[in-house]
């Protein structure tokens, strides 16, 4: 990797959003561009360039001045706008400073991809993790589908352990957006609630708390779950609504 600036001679050695846009075109695929659009339906600013490259760019970029890469993101570019989210999984700094960067980029999520690349690299939030789920429960009553997706996936991600398997149920059975992308992130995060706590989830079903759609599609993820028993799946099967 080039050096973006060399801090021992202070100046600037190149610029580091033209290294960027440079790997994004040069690691592009238009075969990889066709195959992901198809799974992101109305984006279509890819350029097809996968997911474990766009990883290496944003620790790079995080390990640099970061800052000069967000003020000048394109955000109507679908990999620009996932790195920003990766970099900020990457970047070290205080916990205050990195809320206030998320605070800046997740009102500009505008896909499951995105949500969930992202998510998948907030690590941080298992330190420090009374903080952040704190910080995650805040998007949970957000009119905006792709706020309350992030809190539904970050919880899903990092807080469904003994700590905190109580409230999270409690929390996924107050998320009333009705946005498909919300309600299919609740039905995931209900089926991983399941494998590792099936006995404190299996009451969601049983006292039917839960809407026809989440009930029978975290039915369906639980049972397609290679980590769930046999009779379990039968069980739930009978369940399932029409």
């Amino acid at each position: 990797m080039r050096t973006f600036f060399c801090r021992n001679m202070g100046r600037k050695m190149s610029d580091i959003i033209q290294w960027v846009r440079n790997e994004l075109r040069e690691n592009s695929d238009n075969s990889y561009k066709d195959f992901h659009s198809s799974l992101v339906p109305g984006i279509s600013n890819i350029m097809g360039v996968r997911v474990p490259k766009l990883r290496e760019i944003a620790k790079k970029v995080a390990k640099d001045d970061y800052k000069i890469f967000i003020e000048a993101v394109n955000i109507q570019v679908y990999e620009e706008l996932m790195i920003w989210g990766m970099v900020l999984g990457y970047i070290r700094v205080s916990c205050e400073e990195r809320k206030k960067e998320l605070e800046q980029f997740i009102p500009h999520i505008n896909n499951w991809a995105i949500c969930d690349s992202s998510c998948s690299t907030y690590k941080f939030m298992k330190e420090s993790s009374g903080t952040w789920f704190s910080f995650v429960k805040s998007y949970l009553t957000s009119v905006q589908e792709y706020e309350v997706r992030f809190a539904v996936v970050c919880l899903l991600d990092f807080f469904i352990n003994e700590k905190y398997i109580d409230q999270v149920l409690e929390l996924l059975l107050q998320v009333h957006h009705n946005a498909y992308y919300v309600k299919m992130a609740v039905a995931w995060a209900i089926s991983i609630c399941y494998i590792k706590f099936p006995e404190k989830t299996e009451k969601l079903f049983e006292e039917n708390l839960l809407d026809d759609f989440v009930h029978n599609k975290s039915i369906q993820k639980i049972r397609e779950s290679c980590r769930v028993p046999k009779e379990s799946k039968e069980r739930l099967q009978k369940i399932r609504r029409k």
